[in-house]
């Protein structure tokens, strides 16, 4: 039971105690006000006023907001109260609130977590805070769930990302970072509008799982008796409509793999992919170089952003380098031994890798790729020329047959995009699900044969280009974020533990053995704080937690 908690009963309690004194905790129909943000510039003219008492009664301000912080000073209080644009400073009292309500209802029932409004007139206290003095005070909506302690605020990463509400609440500027997320995603989108594409929707429920090399979800539609896979990515789809005429279509999308979790994969995540009729991959290039430069220049970011330890340089051009290039150069393979599959095998051998001797040589450079080179891609920088036998879906390079005009987009060592010239050969495409298929006994990631899809570009599809960018991993760099969980609002998690008990940051206790039994505390001399009245006791106590 989620209640089963005493701070959450006291603060029931304070619920039902509301109630009988006429007070709905949870009234309909209330209209904002002025938010915070407005507050402050509207009335920051008051710091200038050249008078002992800088105030304004004249004006008028309502102000919407949880309860951060409160301070109770006898007849008066302080209060911090946040809402979506920051924080604004309250101060109420006894004497300007109808007759009883500042003791019987404001200072015993209104806690930290709180949602309230407060009209008054601005001021500023002594220590130059703009500040509102409140004339009015109502409950908006009661939280009759504790705040974390305030001190050590929500550290737990498990429930930060299990309970985002709370981690935003928390931590305000969570909320900034999914709100430049959204700002990310809006940019993108109008990005693409402004060079001609076209927004569609394709299918989330797939008859045969295709479009990447992945393990899929699989679910059952009960109308048509059948198994349906949830969607590892739109490519296929959006090409069929580059085979009906659309040129030039996007489509942000929601994409799922059942597979590993890690600080980069979540089975549920955000792809771009793009299609575009009459032009080749280094067109695609070229747009992603534009597609960045007009991202930083919306979100005002400089060309150099940190990420971790890593300084970052967005400067266009980006560096181009050919994946056999990147094996010499880089993992430091001989230029003779790039295609020889005996002399790749001897290379992992000498640094303690073993590999499957029965893989493709595209599979064994890969192998070569993930351990050696990916890391050391920091700079944004596209890889070019992939062997075809690890894209299924790309189309052969005119030169050499046995790689593909492709590349794929890295930053910061993680790869951000994947494109290529597709394959618009039907018989080519054909003979690659056939292969693909028959590794399917070796490999269960491999493609299924997808014979409409072969049909579609049996009508021909027109010289195309495709790239697909992550999302997520896009606002990972640009947030300098580590973990994909801290970009996505509501990232996939274990089945929840037993939840721990939040303490009440408002509650009191005393600061040296812990009680929390009000009828046993007494202030402190200072106000800061409480100590249990039987020092004696309070020793015991102490001492029994030690």
């Amino acid at each position: 039971m989620i209640f089963n908690n005493q701070y959450i009963q006291e603060r029931i309690k304070k619920s039902e105690k509301l109630r009988e004194a006429g007070i709905n905790p949870y009234p309909a129909n209330i209209t904002k006000g002025m938010s915070s943000k407005e507050f402050l510039e509207k009335f920051a003219y008051i710091k200038d006023i050249d008078a002992q008492e800088k105030k304004d009664e004249n004006q008028s301000a309502t102000l919407t907001g949880r309860i951060k912080f409160i301070r109770i000073m006898g007849k008066a209080a302080f209060a911090k109260i946040e809402d979506a644009e920051g924080l604004v400073q309250i101060y109420y009292n006894r004497d300007d609130l109808p007759e009883g309500y500042y003791n019987n209802i404001v200072k015993k029932l209104f806690e930290v977590g709180d949602i309230i409004q407060a009209t008054g007139y601005p001021f500023v206290t002594k220590t130059g805070e703009l500040t509102l003095h409140c004339k009015d005070i109502k409950l908006v909506s009661k939280a009759i769930t504790p705040l974390p302690e305030k001190f050590h605020g929500l550290q737990d990463h498990e429930l930060r990302y299990r309970q985002r509400y709370l981690d935003m609440i928390v931590n305000p500027e969570v909320r900034d970072s999914f709100i430049l997320r959204s700002k990310i995603v809006s940019l993108v989108r109008r990005f693409f509008e402004e060079k001609g594409f076209l927004e569609v929707e394709t299918p989330m429920m797939h008859p045969i799982p295709g479009g990447a090399n992945a393990r899929p979800f699989i679910t059952h539609h009960n109308a048509l008796g059948i198994d349906r896979y949830l969607r590892i990515a739109p490519e296929l789809y959006l090409k069929r409509l580059v085979v009906g005429g659309m040129e030039a279509v996007f489509e942000i999308n929601r994409n799922f793999r059942n597979e590993g979790m890690d600080h980069t994969h979540n089975p549920e995540f955000t792809m771009l992919e793009f299609y575009w009729a009459y032009h080749n991959y280094e067109d695609l290039m070229d747009l992603t170089e534009q597609l960045f430069e007009y991202l930083l220049k919306e979100l005002n970011l400089p060309k150099v952003l940190p990420y971790g330890d890593l300084q970052i340089d967005y400067s266009t051009p980006f560096r181009r380098i050919k994946w056999e290039d990147a094996l010499v150069e880089i993992a430091g393979v001989a230029r003779e031994d790039v295609r020889n599959k005996e002399a790749l095998i001897e290379f992992l051998k000498s640094h303690n890798i073993e590999v499957d001797a029965n893989l493709s040589l595209g599979k064994i450079q890969e192998e070569i790729f993930d351990e050696f080179v990916e890391k050391e891609l920091i700079n944004p920088t596209f890889l070019t020329h992939y062997p075809v036998d690890i894209s299924p879906l790309a189309r052969r390079n005119d030169q050499d047959p046995q790689i593909t005009d492709r590349f794929e987009f890295f930053i910061a060592g993680k790869e951000i995009a994947n494109g290529f010239n597709e394959l618009n050969d039907p018989i080519d495409q054909y003979e690659r699900f056939k292969a693909q298929a028959a590794a399917k006994e070796s490999d269960d990631e491999a493609m299924h044969m997808d014979t409409d899809f072969v049909r579609a570009l049996s009508y021909a599809m027109p010289p195309t280009a495709g790239e697909g960018i992550g999302i997520d991993r896009l606002v990972m760099m640009l947030t300098n974020k580590h973990s994909i969980r801290d970009v996505i609002l509501f990232p996939a998690m274990k089945p929840e533990a037993p939840q721990p008990v939040v303490e009440d940051a408002n509650k009191p206790t005393c600061k040296k053995c812990g009680n929390t039994n009000e009828e046993e505390l007494k202030p402190a001399k200072k106000g800061k704080g409480y100590f249990c009245k039987d020092a004696a006791e309070c020793k015991k106590r102490a001492a029994g937690k030690k």
